[in-house]
């Protein structure tokens, strides 16, 4: 009787000696039926292979890869692409799978048990590394034919690698389709730089910033050449005006030797104040007082010359007037061919002085404009500069790009390959009825454990000293042998108990 006492060891003990039988008969039957129970369920073949993932056979120092993808991100989506329902339904068909088992099933419960029956599991490296992929992957199949089984798991196998190979293709090709694309619009966009460097450079011809330099030293130059002409345009002034000096008072001094009238005097003196002046304004300027007072003086003689010809004229065109012309002197001829020379020199050297000038204002503006045309062109430069790198960047990726196209064509690159083919096993691999029965003998010992314990909690003999001290709280002095049988097949005692005055109760069976 369990009660609500604590039990021991020995009491389990106890138990268990009397009621190991239901433990034997119950874990028995149990196993029993799971066995038999796994005879009645179909045998299944299971087919495996192994899938290793082999390495480029050129190493990726020498051409780049086209795919960079890890093995498992990869694997994942061939495998969705291969357990999909298009290409599961064409290996049932070729197969002609389930249609014995259930001839009433859709396409697409065949497809879905064709789905849980395929298993696809890597390869654990055995280096644990985020950045390393499976160096292989396993797949499996199973059904109830060993050598349909077989031919499956190496059809699927087929589709693996197959899948594969055409995703690298299909990658490599796309990829270099868009990379030709991507090289079309960048060579597009750096001919229109170029275009845009060549009319700028065209429209700011000697204003670049590379000829800024130049710029500034033909600047310096015009600027020297410039000082040099206009000295020597003065020196030819200075030249002209004396020799027209002297060609008056020659002029003067022959006219007046012909009418007569001696003008010698004043023609020398105009001539000497007009060298005066000449020799004034190349050290001062107009407004300088002492050469505003010469002037004065050169117009006050220039009157009183003018009134001492007309006079002269007058007197010798009266006396004379049909008197045939005389030539003038060698020497006045000279001096006019002279002055002739230097009005000559004077038209040169004020166009060369003007032609320099213009030099000059082109140059300045040039190079007042040239912080302007350095900033746009650096601007220009920086955009082509961009252009072109970006179009070599995407040749040297297209070349790469092709040679790992050429390298997925040759089958040189990374690839699927079969380790071990499709096995062929003759011995079910489920059920495993060794596993059944061992399961339904322990399920059976778990039943019969609960089958004793409801027995115990229903039993409600006294066996034990302890029983009795527990359930009548009274000290036990002696008990008698099994004098019957229960009508369970029990012992039943009869257990005379004596109080502590010495007293005999009268006898009790205890059954409570």
């Amino acid at each position: 009787m369990l009660g609500h006492r604590e039990l021991n060891i020995d009491d389990y003990l106890d138990i268990l000696r009397r009621r190991y039988w239901i433990l034997l008969v119950v874990a028995v039957v149990c196993g029993t039926a799971a066995y038999l129970l796994s005879r009645l369920l179909p045998n299944e073949y299971n087919s495996r292979t192994v899938v290793l993932v082999q390495q480029a056979k050129v190493g990726e120092r020498f051409v780049a890869p086209v795919v960079n993808e890890q093995v498992n991100r990869r694997l994942e989506s061939i495998t969705e692409e291969v357990l999909s329902t298009a290409q599961l339904q064409a290996v049932v068909q070729q197969f002609n799978l389930f249609q014995k088992e259930d001839p009433n099933s859709s396409m697409t419960d065949r497809v879905n048990r064709l789905r849980a029956a395929i298993s696809v599991s890597p390869v654990k490296p055995m280096v644990e590394s985020p950045w390393a992929g499976v160096p292989g992957f396993k797949i499996g199949v199973t059904l109830n034919d060993p050598r349909l089984a077989q031919q499956v798991c190496g059809q699927i196998t087929a589709m693996f690698i197959e899948q594969n190979a055409q995703w690298r293709s299909q990658v490599a090709q796309d990829t270099t389709e868009f990379l030709s694309k991507q090289i079309d619009d960048a060579k597009r966009v750096l001919d229109e730089q170029d275009a845009k460097m060549t009319a700028f450079k065209l429209r700011y011809l000697g204003k670049l910033p590379d000829q800024a330099s130049t710029n500034m030293n033909l600047l310096a130059s015009y600027n020297s050449q410039l000082g040099a002409v206009t000295e020597s345009l003065n020196r030819t002034q200075q030249d002209k005006v004396y020799l027209e000096s002297q060609l008056a008072q020659q002029v003067a001094s022959w006219k007046a030797t012909r009418s007569g009238s001696n003008l010698l005097t004043l023609e020398e003196q105009l001539a000497e104040l007009r060298n005066k002046l000449v020799l004034m304004r190349a050290q001062y300027t107009d407004d300088y007082p002492d050469v505003i007072k010469l002037k004065g003086d050169i117009a006050h003689l220039e009157t009183k010359v003018n009134e001492a010809k007309a006079t002269s004229e007058s007197a010798a065109g009266t006396t004379s007037a049909n008197t045939p012309a005389y030539a003038e002197p060698p020497q006045i001829q000279q001096l006019r061919r002279q002055i002739r020379q230097y009005n000559l020199m004077i038209q040169e050297k004020t166009k060369a002085q003007a032609a320099i000038q213009k030099e000059i204002q082109d140059y300045q503006a040039r190079v007042q404009l040239s912080p302007l045309v350095e900033q746009q062109f650096s601007e220009l430069t920086r955009n082509y500069q961009t252009a072109l790198e970006f179009y070599r960047n995407l040749l040297t990726k297209k070349a790469q790009a092709d040679m790992g196209a050429d390298l997925e064509r040759r089958q040189q690159a990374e690839e699927f390959r079969v380790i071990d083919p499709a096995t062929f096993s003759p011995l079910p691999s489920s059920p495993q009825r060794p596993l059944y029965a061992a399961g339904g003998a322990f399920a059976g010992l778990m039943l019969g454990a609960a089958l004793i314990l409801w027995l115990e909690l229903r039993d409600k003999l006294i066996r034990t000293e302890r029983d009795v001290e527990f359930y009548l709280d009274v000290p036990t002095l002696a008990m008698v042998p099994t004098l019957g049988k229960t009508a369970h097949g029990e012992d039943r005692r009869h257990i005379p108990q004596l109080t502590e005055s010495g007293t005999e109760p009268s006898a009790r069976t205890l059954d409570v």
